[in-house]
Formats: structure tokens, sequence, C-alpha cells
């Protein structure tokens, strides 16, 4: 067994930008993976983050419709709100 210390610096450290962090550390923003058997597995917190954007939108009079659709296990969500900004989509 070796006495010697291991040699800790920056190079021992990784900075992530904020794509990589929220792909590597999915549960830090929407709690559980899960297999979707639970109702707070983190599926359904991005279903009701998508959901609850909707309902801001037509409450604040920009849709007239919320229309959700689910077939072969996937959820289609439409609302006819106003969108992200087109300038803004550049930085997604």
């Amino acid at each position: 067994m070796s006495d010697e210390i291991t040699k800790y610096d920056e190079d021992n450290i990784r900075s992530l930008d904020w794509k990589e962090h929220i792909r590597l550390r999915p549960g830090m923003y929407i709690g559980k993976l899960g297999d979707g058997s639970s109702a707070d597995d983190g599926i359904y917190i991005l279903l009701k983050e998508v959901l609850d954007n909707c309902i801001d939108e037509f409450v604040m009079g920009a849709g007239k419709n919320i229309e959700v659709t689910i077939k072969d296990k996937t959820v289609t969500v439409r609302d006819y709100g106003r969108g992200i900004p087109l300038g803004k989509v550049f930085d997604v």
C-alpha cells in the first residue's frame, strides 16, 4: 500500500456547461427519474411543466384552446399560445 497522497488540483475538477449539467444530472432538475409507475417520476414533472405553461398562456388570453393527445405512450400538447420568441429559440 502506498503512503503517497493523491494529487488534487484543477485538473481533477470538470466544469460543465448548463446543457451538459442537465443531461448528466437530470434528477437535480426533475426529481427522480423512475420508470413512470409513480406520480412523482420526472416524466410527469416535465409534463406538468408543459401543461402549466399552456394554462398560463390561456389565462393571459394568448390562446383559445389547449389540446392534449395521448396515443401509443406519447403525449402531445398544443396550446395555440405565443410560443418562444424566435430570438430565444437559437439560445435553446
